[in-house]
């Protein structure tokens, strides 16, 4: 018997995505919906939830709805959520191993696989084009920026380098100003392990730094992949809790690669699920 059938409120997880272990990565919430609920309704659990993204996965026929909500508001594309929705989509034998998981999503058809101990994802790519700084960028983000551009909806930064990026102590009211989503901050990384370092800063969406940001690397992929010569890059987000996103380029859209971890599992309380 299903839930809807049998009355049960809809199952809730948290997920950490881009990472292989738990408590490190970007957690998202993923609610698995039976019907279509209110957008007030999905916004007021997505506060509640107070992560980065809650996203809401329903099914249509032979692919799924997907909506993602920060604190404050519906996105248009998050990866993490995307990457953790798929992973429970797998876990919960709603879809077969060797299935692929379709979503359908304001930015139009994702497609998420998987590949090994990783999951692909197939996305849009968001090229950057360089644009004027922003009067107030520098000292928003305590530093003088080496390149500005725009990404999709938002502004791509890079640094000097790497101990630059992990060193920015951002002032988050400033940064709400300057973008309409977020801000990508970027630099080539130090060593062999990776090819660029970066962070992500989001204020004007109700989060201040996002841990792991699969949309941005739409961007970072495009805009590291000319500046190398690479096809095929590994990208570091150098959050707190830090997370690797391993990217294919693939002319106009971008391959994502990450790996998740489920830590909770439950259900709503009756009372929460009208």
């Amino acid at each position: 018997m299903s839930d809807a059938a049998a009355g049960k409120p809809p199952r809730l997880f948290q997920v950490d995505a881009f990472t292989h272990r738990p408590f490190a990565g970007n957690p998202a919430a993923v609610c698995l919906l039976d019907r279509s609920r209110e957008d007030s309704w999905m916004q007021a659990m997505a506060a509640e939830m107070n992560l980065s993204e809650t996203a809401f996965v329903r099914p249509t026929g032979e692919s799924f709805e997907l909506r993602w909500f920060t604190p404050t508001t519906e996105v248009d594309l998050c990866g993490h959520a995307t990457l953790a929705s798929a992973h429970v989509l797998w876990q919960e034998e709603i879809l077969r191993p060797a299935e692929t998981a379709r979503f359908d999503t304001r930015s139009g058809r994702l497609t998420a696989w998987r590949r090994g101990e990783w999951i692909a994802m197939d996305f849009p790519a968001a090229p950057v084009a360089a644009c004027p700084e922003p009067d107030g960028l520098g000292e928003a983000l305590g530093l003088e920026p080496r390149f500005t551009g725009r990404g999709g909806a938002d502004l791509l930064v890079e640094a000097a380098d790497e101990a630059a990026v992990r060193a920015a102590r951002p002032d988050a009211p400033a940064l709400a100003r300057l973008s309409r989503r977020g801000v990508i901050l970027t630099a080539r990384a130090e060593g062999n392990r990776f090819d660029f370092v970066s962070r992500f800063f989001a204020p004007a969406v109700g989060v201040d730094e996002d841990p792991v940001t699969g949309s941005a690397h739409c961007t970072l992929g495009p805009f590291w992949g000319e500046r190398l010569g690479k096809s095929s890059l590994l990208g570091c987000q150098l959050s707190a809790r830090g997370g690797v996103v391993r990217v294919e380029l693939r002319g106009e859209r971008v391959e994502l690669q990450g790996q998740a971890v489920t830590v909770m599992a439950g259900r709503l309380a009756p009372g929460a699920a009208p």
